[in-house]
This record gives C-alpha cells, structure tokens and sequence, in this order.
C-alpha cells in the first residue's frame, strides 16, 4: 500500500498523462474525507464544504507541476483547501457577514441560566462572524478546535509567530466587540 501511494505521489508529478490522471484519481480518493473536514472546520458550512472540497481538487489538480513529492500530499493539499476556505469566507464577508447558525456551534453552552447562557453564545457567535477572514480561520482552528499553533501555520503557510499574533488579535477584537455590546469577558 505504502509504495502504490508513494508510486501515486510519483506519477501525480511526473506521471505521463495517463499515470497522471490515475494517480490525481488515487489521490482525491485517499484525501477528498480530510480535505472536506479541513475546510468544514474552517467554514462551518457543509454544502460550502462540499463545493470548495471539489474546487479545492481542481485547484490541486491545476498545480501539481509545483508539487514535491518529498514534501508529502496532505499538508500541501491542506495549504490548498485553506486558501480555497478563505477565499470563500472573504467573498462571503464582502456580500454580508456569516449567518449566526454557523458560527453558534463555536460557542459551547455554559451552565447557569439557559436565557442568559443563550444570549451570550448568540453575541459571542455574532461577534465570532464579524472576525476578518484570516482572524477567524486561525482562531477557529487555535482555539476552537484546539490544533497544535504549529499545525495551524503549516495549514496556513504562516509561521507559529504569526498564529500567536493572529489568535491574540482576534481574541482582543472578540473582547472588545463583546464588550461593547455589554458583555464583560
């Protein structure tokens, strides 16, 4: 199994047409179930994260002249579908913020009054969606999804630093948000 997959990475590079098109075959097989999850993390919209899971495999499939085989498919595969998420949330960001109901999952419920609780996680959500883009991808996979900072910035092309700096900024803008609509985090 280990060679086929590593004949696969081979052939995807620098396969003749043919061999080509088998191994991308091979590989979206092997990878289309991580690379949907990867961009529904990052989305939190399953129809969205079928769409750019499949736009994410044309964009692989357009670039795999750049691909290094010694480097490995799925973190470069996942610095693919990141892009492809956050040029999706940008776009959507520029048409109207991201609806509640995707971003309320983020927040976990707290215990005490339900009535309260429910008013919190809907403003925290609120706040949550009005995050830029690259804020909210990174604090969503840092904090939310708890992933190594330095998986994230594999993930994102960026450096640990860089994830450190993003999670910071986006917690402060959260604080603030909140803040002003009466919350005190």
């Amino acid at each position: 199994m280990e060679n086929e997959a590593s004949g696969a990475l081979h052939d995807f590079r620098h396969g003749s047409a043919e061999s080509f098109e088998a191994a991308f075959e091979t590989l979206f097989h092997q990878h289309q179930g991580a690379v949907f999850g990867w961009i529904l993390r990052i989305t939190r919209h399953p129809a969205a994260a079928e769409e750019l899971t499949i736009e994410s495999f044309w964009r692989i499939h357009q670039a795999h002249a750049r691909f290094d085989p010694a480097q490995g498919f799925e973190g470069w595969a996942r610095r693919i579908a990141t892009r492809v998420a956050l040029d999706w949330l940008r776009a959507r960001n520029r048409e109207n913020e991201l609806p509640l109901e995707n971003c309320l999952e983020l927040i976990a419920p707290a215990a005490g009054d339900p009535a309260v609780s429910a008013e919190i996680r809907s403003k925290t959500a609120l706040a949550f969606g009005r995050l830029p883009p690259k804020l909210r991808i990174t604090a969503t996979l840092a904090v939310v999804e708890e992933l190594p900072q330095k998986e994230v910035a594999k993930a994102l092309g960026i450096s640990v630093t860089a994830v450190k700096v993003r999670v910071f900024r986006a917690l402060r803008l959260l604080r603030k948000e909140l803040e002003r609509q009466g919350i005190r985090p």
